[in-house]
């Protein structure tokens, strides 16, 4: 193997996402980086150092981005693939999804190894961060590099897994502070690996022995959060029932030094609600099948549902007819203070509203409203919402904007407003998760 593949290394970001473009910045400050996506749209925003994720500064873009694909460090983007031939090493960072029935969707990761698998070299490293279940990346990806570079694995070229840790919205806990787990397919290209992260991670890193056991660190981590959330959402069904506040109970237990400070809510995003799904796949193929990991994803996947259920209820006992009657909802995104609306379940409320034929409106600071209503068709009410007052309110994402927002304009007599973060003052709340 090239020893210039670490000692200095050409490296190729192949999806510039959430996790691929502060990756790549990172890189970019002591190597030649290019960074390759497949949308036209995104690769033109960053030139112009705009990240629409928010996840990397207008500063910090014009510090790393290069025009001059010949420099010996710097960001270089790009949509072309041939553009990344001169390249060692390979980091693909694109999206995993789930389908419809929550099965793993490894096209992306199929579509990126093909493209990679192409511009391959006797001893390029190809390193995947993408989430997957333990066997992807070697059984999976490793054959349609082989086929599509004529290369031998392990012999011609070789390959690493590190599993992404980006947090979006958190400003603390950035690529460089958090860390990371690294693998490879043979002991020197775990070290070579290993060697490449260490040089920008500054939290350090953790060697794993072997591809399988970084690829289950990644599925598990997710689905320990998934199954302990799940716990806080079941009891919260069953304090609601008792009439006693959840969050005082948490409050309560959480004295003890050993107990775990999670609290309820909903469950969405491109990680937590989505990893287990991954794990279960590959249980289920090896005949074990994963009882906690999906009873935790079914509770999680329903809340939405249950919370729109008992605002109806609470609704129906102040008298308030839920035809036609005018519901906001606060927030659409997974998460307070970022932009991201992947695989939100806020929608989930919002569509068993609707089934209720009630006027839901949207409103949230942080997201593109006409993306947002173009991809999920709702309605948003952002700039006019002070304008009118509704039925009932639900805080469902716990903005700071929310936190100086007075919503008293906005209630009617009898408005009912459920508060599922715990951020609105008591006496304008009815009741919380």
């Amino acid at each position: 193997m090239n020893n210039q593949i670490i000692d200095n290394p050409k490296i190729a970001i192949i999806g510039l996402g959430y996790v691929g473009l502060p990756l790549a910045v990172e890189f970019a400050k002591q190597y030649k980086v290019f960074g390759m996506d497949t949308s036209a749209m995104r690769i033109n925003d960053l030139k112009d150092y705009c990240d629409r994720t928010l996840e990397i500064t207008r500063e910090e873009l014009q510090d790393v981005i290069t025009f001059d694909c010949t420099t010996t460090r710097g960001l270089y983007l790009t949509t072309q693939m041939e553009q990344t031939r001169s390249c060692s090493v390979f980091i693909i960072t694109v999206p995993t999804p789930v389908d419809k029935n929550n099965r793993p969707d490894l096209t992306p990761l199929f579509r990126a190894s093909g493209m990679v698998g192409k511009m391959l070299k006797k001893g390029d490293i190809v390193i995947y961060e993408s989430t997957v279940y333990p066997g992807v990346t070697e059984q999976e990806c490793v054959p349609v590099l082989e086929k599509h570079s004529g290369l031998k694995f392990n012999i011609d070229f070789f390959a690493g897994y590190s599993p992404e840790r980006i947090n979006p919205g958190d400003k603390e806990h950035t690529v460089s502070l958090i860390k990371k787990v690294t693998s490879g397919s043979t002991e020197e290209t775990a070290e070579r690996v290993d060697s490449l992260y260490r040089s920008i991670i500054k939290a350090g890193t953790h060697k794993a022995s072997s591809i399988k056991v970084a690829e289950a660190a990644k599925v598990i981590e997710n689905a320990q959060r998934d199954i302990n959330i799940a716990f806080v959402n079941e009891l919260a069904k069953i304090f609601n029932r008792l009439n006693i506040s959840t969050s005082e109970v948490l409050a309560a237990a959480g004295t003890k030094w050993n107990f775990l400070q999670f609290k309820p809510g909903l469950v969405g995003g491109h990680c937590i609600g989505v990893d287990p799904y991954y794990l279960a796949q590959k249980a289920q193929e090896v005949g074990y099948h994963p009882e906690i990991i999906l009873a935790g994803r079914r509770l999680n996947d329903g809340m939405g549902s249950y919370v729109a259920d008992e605002l109806i209820k609470f609704m129906l006992l102040k008298g308030i007819q839920v035809k036609d009657s005018k519901i906001l909802i606060m927030g659409f995104t997974f998460k307070e203070d970022c932009p991201d609306t992947r695989n939100t379940k806020v929608i989930d409320i919002v569509t068993r509203l609707k089934g209720y034929q009630a006027k839901v409106f949207i409103q949230d600071p942080w997201v593109n409203v006409q993306k947002v209503q173009d991809e999920y068709g709702i309605v948003f009410d952002n700039n006019d919402g002070k304008a009118q007052k509704y039925d009932a309110i639900i805080m469902a994402v716990a903005h700071k904007a929310f936190k100086e927002i007075n919503i008293k304009p906005l209630l009617k007599k009898h408005t009912v407003v459920y508060d599922l973060k715990a951020t609105l003052p008591d006496n304008v709340v009815n009741f919380r998760l």
